[in-house]
């Protein structure tokens, strides 16, 4: 934990050289993007029960919310692991779960089989969606995993712009449950079990 305070520090002192720049030379308007970035690097570097030395979870709580009205998820347009465009209005029609995950994170490994065990088993009428916030010292990483975990739904790259707009995620694995309307209906801080996403699954479906 104290290599990751050390780079957060570091990036905060990046992004105050940054701003005097700006400041000088193109104004203050012109904060918000590295503002946002500057975020992005933060959140992806803060876990919920993880750490960059360590595989398995400090915690295994989970924080769950049921969505108590009907609010639209966010639609992203995301680019996956193998150049293709992801967007969330695909798949409309369908019961989405979003996983927002890191290589790195021992609670976000141990939820992969599950995940991988649900698209499997209703692939005609779910899609799981993996949102990686590794960062370019991992970002390597990400199609090996896949591979060895047997991954088998689309995982995208995330940005700040995802981050922020589902609620500024702060730790990790945070997931969400879509409705076939494009409802956000859950959404789960920390490692889900697999029967907590296959009761909500089929209440969703009428099964």
């Amino acid at each position: 934990m104290a290599r990751i305070r050390q780079i957060i520090t570091a990036q905060k002192l990046k992004f105050v050289n940054r701003m005097k720049v700006l400041i000088n030379k193109k104004g203050i308007v012109k904060l918000s993007r590295y503002f946002l970035l500057i975020i992005f690097i933060t959140v992806s570097l803060n876990v919920f029960g993880c750490s960059k030395e360590s595989n398995e979870p400090e915690q295994n709580q989970t924080s769950y919310n049921s969505v108590q009205e009907e609010s639209k998820a966010p639609d992203f347009t995301l680019v996956s692991t193998d150049g293709k465009k992801i967007n969330l209005s695909d798949y409309k029609g369908k019961v989405v779960i979003l996983d927002f995950w890191a290589t790195w994170c021992g609670p976000c490994r141990r939820g992969i089989p599950d995940l991988v065990s649900i698209q499997k088993s209703y692939k005609d009428k779910i899609v799981v969606i993996g949102i990686s916030l590794d960062d370019n010292r991992t970002k390597n990483d990400i199609i090996p995993f896949m591979k060895e975990y047997g991954v088998n739904y689309p995982v995208v790259y995330g940005n700040s712009e995802v981050v922020m707009n589902y609620g500024n995620i702060s730790a990790i694995p945070t997931s969400f449950i879509i409705d076939q309307k494009g409802n956000l209906v859950d959404k789960y801080i920390g490692l889900v079990s697999k029967e907590i996403y296959l009761n909500r699954i089929k209440g969703l479906l009428g099964s």
